[in-house]
């Protein structure tokens, strides 16, 4: 039993870590996939943000006679702040607007990720307009963690 626990415990230090990169952000949600992005997406909406689509991709594959867990993906943005960066590289509107992705691993927890905005500029050779980047990922940070219940 002592040695099952030490490996699942040793699994989940190199696991987590690894569903994350330099270009992306990934938290536990405490909730499902669906209050996870509709706690996200409420959020959003009390901000001015526009919902431009939510993406069920497990849906999608049961459409196509196919089993996913539950997915789902949530597409915004606000112009006021996409449109000066797609001025001075229209490039990045291949990532805007943003999308946060929810989905459900084999053990049935609950995980919530989005590309990161410094990502996002850096790829994108975005220098102009850095203070939009900032408040960009300020403003993702502090929704998501809310969204998937982060205390931080």
């Amino acid at each position: 039993m002592k040695k099952s626990m030490i490996l699942t415990i040793i699994f989940w230090l190199f696991a987590i870590p690894a569903l994350a990169d330099s270009t992306t952000v990934v938290k536990q949600s405490q909730f499902g996939v669906t209050q996870t992005l509709d706690r996200l997406e409420g959020a959003l909406k009390k901000k001015g943000v526009t919902i431009f689509a939510r993406i069920n991709h497990a849906k999608g594959a049961k459409n196509a006679n196919l089993v996913l867990p539950p997915t789902q993906l949530l597409i915004f943005g606000n112009p006021k702040l996409g449109t000066p960066l797609m001025q001075e590289n229209g490039a990045i509107g291949l990532d805007l607007p943003m999308k946060v992705v929810a989905w459900q691993d084999s053990n049935s927890q609950v995980w919530l990720a989005y590309t990161k905005p410094s990502s996002m500029a850096k790829r994108h050779s975005i220098t102009i307009n850095k203070a939009i980047i900032t408040k960009m990922s300020k403003v993702l940070n502090t929704l998501t963690n809310m969204a998937a219940g982060v205390k931080k």
